[in-house]
């Protein structure tokens, strides 16, 4: 887990220790430090006290998301380095349902406002659907390329709800085989592609072309496809058809180039211009 430079966050003048752990792609968050906010307390002996009897209690009832938690050395107020209890937004976000605190909502709601991780609408879908929209728009987004990014979006939830139904443990192993299909049709895997469009926690898909997000979507409908046929099962077995799925879309990119003459896989990106700040309609 390689270390950002942007390790702490400011929730309302109180420091929040954070690591960024770039092959998952989340943000982990100092449990203690979130627990300070909480209970209004400033002593961190009193809230790691706090935190130490909430995990044990937690336990006891069988709690999942105690489990979720890692251990990772932070730095401390002398400097050095321990480690300590810290979880990704998800599960901080089902801990702070386990305090009775004035904070909670406000806490929620700023974890959603800075981006690590968009807060999803359950009982709402359309709430989210909307929301995605008008920050696509807000970004300078075409009509068009909306429609585009929503349909590979539900292009990509009806494989994750496959690989979900057929033994695929979600996260890692969602990502491995992610990363399996990006490489096959792009020749690139997803980091070396966001490190193409000179992007760190930004999501990649938010900052692809035209084409490239139809050929993204054309790979994931392929894989699952062909899994659908094949009846895959597990991490394993999914591999096979992520390869032929993304191969699909990698053979219809090369004819499309070959054709055109054009790259489809782009360095261009839709972040803030250096200069003026505004984001560069077009770029893409």
């Amino acid at each position: 887990m390689k270390k950002n430079n942007k390790q702490i966050a400011i929730f309302e003048g109180q420091k929040i220790r954070r690591i960024w752990d770039e092959k998952k792609e989340l943000w982990y968050f100092s449990i203690i430090d979130i627990m300070a906010v909480l209970t209004k307390q400033v002593d961190f002996k009193k809230a790691q006290s706090y935190w130490t009897t909430l995990k044990g209690r937690l336990k006891q009832e069988g709690n999942e998301s105690v489990t979720k938690c890692d251990k990772l050395k932070m730095q401390s107020a002398d400097g050095k380095y321990y480690k300590t209890d810290v979880a990704d937004t998800e599960t901080i976000l089902r801990l702070i349902q386990s305090v009775p605190s004035p904070k909670a909502e406000p806490i929620k709601l700023w974890l959603a406002r800075v981006g690590y991780e968009r807060i999803q609408e359950v009982s709402d879908p359309e709430k989210a659907l909307n929301r995605s929209r008008s920050y696509w728009q807000r970004m300078g987004r075409s009509a068009k390329w909306i429609q585009q990014r929503m349909m590979g979006q539900e292009i990509r939830n009806k494989l994750t709800d496959y690989w979900k139904d057929n033994e695929v443990e979600e996260k890692d192993e969602y990502a491995i085989l992610t990363n399996i299909i990006h490489q096959e049709w792009s020749d690139l895997s997803v980091k070396q592609h966001k490190s193409l469009k000179n992007l760190k926690t930004e999501n990649l898909r938010d900052h692809m072309s035209d084409a490239e997000l139809v050929f993204t979507a054309l790979a994931e409908l392929s894989t699952r496809q062909i899994a659908e046929t094949m009846e895959t099962k597990g991490l394993e077995e999914n591999k096979i058809p992520a390869r032929k799925g993304g191969r699909i879309a990698k053979n219809a990119r090369k004819e499309l180039e070959n054709k055109t003459g054009r790259k489809v896989v782009s360095e261009n990106n839709f972040l803030p211009s250096p200069i003026s700040g505004k984001r560069l309609k077009g770029k893409n």
